[in-house]
């Protein structure tokens, strides 16, 4: 009997299990851009709500944009800063000629659609001919001062068919520093009329707002108002949260500033607000699983401050449940070409190299983000010529990839395989699959999937893609969300047959696109490095990029198919060569190494690796600096190095553990350290540390402009225990030495 009644309350529990969750299926949601929680929620009405939210048709359409572009240029330009001081003569801004088609016409040809244009800064300098202020362009010679950097771009971008968004910093150095400064004034909030009349400058758009604002709001929303109405269709309104200095305890009304922007730029998206958020770094990092249902404690349509999002769990399920709205709100991730926001050089500023850029926006784009890249003009009002190589081979990367669906014959749900985005398959929650035929076998490395977030929101929290491999189905990748957009990369796979399977969801998914498509690889360079404890590493060449780095590493993402083959008896090495998986134990000779993407092969890379450095010691030296000491010349490590301190008669001594027969030595000075090139120098031996015997001159041109390794051979092989190497001439007459890596050859 009594178990009789455990069966019957088992019954009821599933009957009411079932019911409620029927119940819930039923409950009618309205799709919107936020969604208030009530007391009365539970964690599943939360998961239904959130699988709602959509994003609104301006959000849609920026997302639609993936790939755009940022332009920093101003007084930093000229001055090498990163942040001005806002008190820089307008003078210091040097420019002579400018050329906005040549930007747009690199950033077209990487596939960019949109750029944001830095149109003030934080020093407050103006590169338009705003009504408001004289620090600014109409300060300079550019064009007897009138010149108007933003009325050029605007003309290209229409020209290239760009769309355009300004960037008009909150932060205004110049007017905090200057006397008569707006910034923080203690001017009273009274009714102000936008824009601000000014003799002899009419606006054609007769649009005025009245606002409740002080002084800096005033003059901030004035300058608002000259970039919303007299340069085209403005697309995004950047705004971010950095601030040098504050004063006055000045304030923003936001409320004010949006009420301006959507209705004289009801096309835009507003950045570092509630239309795009940032992702939390400048490194070009994206997460593993980027939700765009954001959760808040407070309506984000009625704030006027909106903190950075840097966590990697937001948007999962616990955060939502502790929310009270929830709301459509993409990243975007954004980066540098350069190391710095603003140009300085093309002989020590480092440039990112295609690899990066590509994967970064297989990534971003593949992430369910945009892609926002900045490119920096030089002095001459062009962008360097390193950076449009860059562009032009990750546009044509990206159209060789994605310009072709293998997928274009194929049979499936029509509604995925149309390529529009407007149509979408509706899962059955009982059948969450669906397979995708080709007629003839389609060799694949990449998938793009889409939701239909427009209509249904985001609402797959994971899956799996399969091939049908071997008369069976074969897992070849999976996922967590897919959001706008998902880009999949994987080790590629030929098939007639292809299965996307749904394995937890929030809501009925739907699925508005699938395409198939094959990056083709090339073999890379490869470097050749051995560690101090004699473990030799091949890998694939990267750009020495240090500049906010994101931990990615780029080749490894791009490089499914890699091999890479060595040799190390001096022959070359081909496909039939010894196979490097892992570092391996090698003493001293020469290493020659291919990498191979499928059949293809790319070029050769040796090197000649002299006696291990894992028992030397530092005997003597002349003099060093902490944060450069001695033993960094034999670390093994190219990055560091020995710095001498100012003087002459530099000279480091070196126990090499045991005597041996040696024939020359490689010296290789510091890349970013031109200071203390060693031109000249004599060398020292001895047996027992304490006399010390001459063995040969050395002399090494042209260091500053080529600083890479030297090698230099004794007139007759010599075995000693302890070398001396005291500097004769140090290159541009420098008054300190510097050694990154020594090497002794056999």
């Amino acid at each position: 009997m009594r178990l009789h009644i455990k069966m019957i309350f088992k019954i009821a529990i599933c009957f009411f299990t079932f019911f409620k969750s029927t119940a819930q299926q039923k409950i009618k949601i309205e799709p919107t851009n936020t969604i208030e929680i009530t007391q009365n929620d539970t964690k599943e009405s939360i998961i239904l709500k959130a699988a709602h939210v959509i994003p609104t048709k301006q959000q849609f359409n920026a997302l639609k944009d993936e790939f755009i572009a940022f332009i920093h240029f101003g007084p930093n330009t000229f001055t090498g800063k990163e942040w001005g001081s806002g008190m820089e003569d307008p003078q210091l801004f040097e420019l002579k000629k400018i050329d906005t088609d040549q930007w747009c016409e690199a950033m077209k040809s990487a596939g960019m659609t949109k750029v944001i244009f830095t149109a003030k800064h934080h020093d407050g300098f103006c590169l338009w001919q705003t009504r408001y202020t004289k620090h600014g362009i109409m300060s300079t010679n550019f064009k007897n001062g009138e010149g108007d950097v933003l009325k050029n771009l605007a003309a290209s971008c229409q020209k290239y068919g760009l769309k355009l968004g300004v960037y008009l910093s909150p932060a205004d150095l110049f007017q905090i520093e200057n006397p008569k400064g707006l910034y923080g004034n203690g001017s009273k909030i009274t009714q102000r009329i936008i824009p601000k009349t000014v003799s002899n400058r009419p606006f054609k758009n007769t649009t005025t707002f009245t606002f409740e604002v002080d002084d800096y709001n005033e003059y901030f929303l004035n300058q608002l108002f000259e970039l919303l109405t007299e340069y085209g269709p403005i697309h995004e309104v950047w705004f971010d949260g950095a601030h040098p200095k504050r004063k006055g305890n000045q304030q923003y009304n936001y409320q004010a500033w949006k009420e301006l922007i959507k209705t004289l730029a009801p096309e835009a998206v507003i950045f570092g607000k509630e239309d795009v958020r940032w992702c939390g770094n400048e490194a070009g990092k994206t997460r593993k699983t980027e939700w765009n249902i954001i959760p808040y404690k407070d309506n984000p349509n009625k704030l006027t401050r909106f903190d950075d999002i840097t966590s990697d769990e937001i948007g999962e399920r616990p955060q939502l449940y502790n929310a009270n709205f929830l709301h459509y709100q993409f990243a975007e991730v954004n980066t540098s070409i350069r190391s710095g926001w603003f140009y300085r050089d093309d002989e020590h500023q480092q440039v990112r190299n295609a690899d990066d850029v590509f994967d970064m926006y297989e990534r971003a784009v593949g992430g369910n983000t945009v892609f926002l890249l900045n490119i920096p003009p030089n002095k001459e009002g062009k962008f360097s010529s390193k950076d449009v190589a860059v562009l032009q081979e990750v546009g044509k990367r990206i159209k060789e990839t994605y310009a072709v669906n293998l997928f274009q014959y194929a049979t499936g749900p029509k509604e995925v395989l149309d390529l529009n985005d407007t149509t979408y398959k509706l899962f059955d929650e009982n059948n969450k699959s669906m397979v995708i035929s080709t007629p003839t076998p389609v060799t694949i490395n990449r998938l793009v999937l889409q939701e239909a977030i427009a209509t249904h929101s985001e609402r797959i929290e994971k899956y799996a893609v399969d091939a049908w491999l071997n008369n069976k189905w074969t897992l070849i990748a999976e996922g967590t969300n897919v959001g706008y957009k998902k880009i999949l990369r994987f080790k590629e796979v030929t098939s007639t047959k292809f299965r996307l399977r749904i394995l937890k969801n929030r809501f009925t998914p739907a699925i508005s696109l699938i395409s198939a498509h094959y990056y083709k690889a090339t073999p890379p360079q490869l470097t050749i490095h051995r560690t101090l404890n004699g473990m030799v590493k091949i890998e694939p060449k990267t750009t020495n990029f240090s500049w906010k780095p994101h931990g990615e590493n780029s080749r490894k993402n791009l490089q499914s198919n890699l091999e890479i083959r060595y040799t190390i008896d001096g022959s070359t090495p081909t496909k039939k060569s010894k196979l490097y998986t892992v570092p391996f134990k090698y003493q001293s000779g020469i290493i020659k190494a291919v990498a191979y993407v499928n059949s293809d092969q790319g070029s050769i890379s040796a090197k000649t690796l002299g006696i291990l450095k894992n028992t030397w010691k530092v005997l003597e030296v002349s003099s060093e600096q902490q944060k450069h000491q001695a033993y960094f010349a034999f670390d093994e490590n190219p990055t560091t190095y020995w710095q001498s301190t100012s003087g002459t008669n530099h000279s480091i001594s070196i126990d090499l553990g045991k005597l041996i027969a040696l024939k020359g030595f490689e010296y290789l000075p510091p890349k970013n350290n031109i200071l203390g090139m060693i031109e000249k120098g004599t060398i020292y031996t001895s047996t027992d540390g304490s006399s010390w015997e001459y063995l040969d001159t050395f002399e090494f041109g042209n260091l500053i402009n080529d600083p890479s390794p030297r090698t230099h051979y004794f007139n007759t092989k010599s075995s000693f225990r302890f070398v001396k190497i005291v500097t004769n001439t140090i290159a541009g007459n420098k008054s300190t030495a510097t050694i990154s890596e020594l090497n002794f050859f056999k």
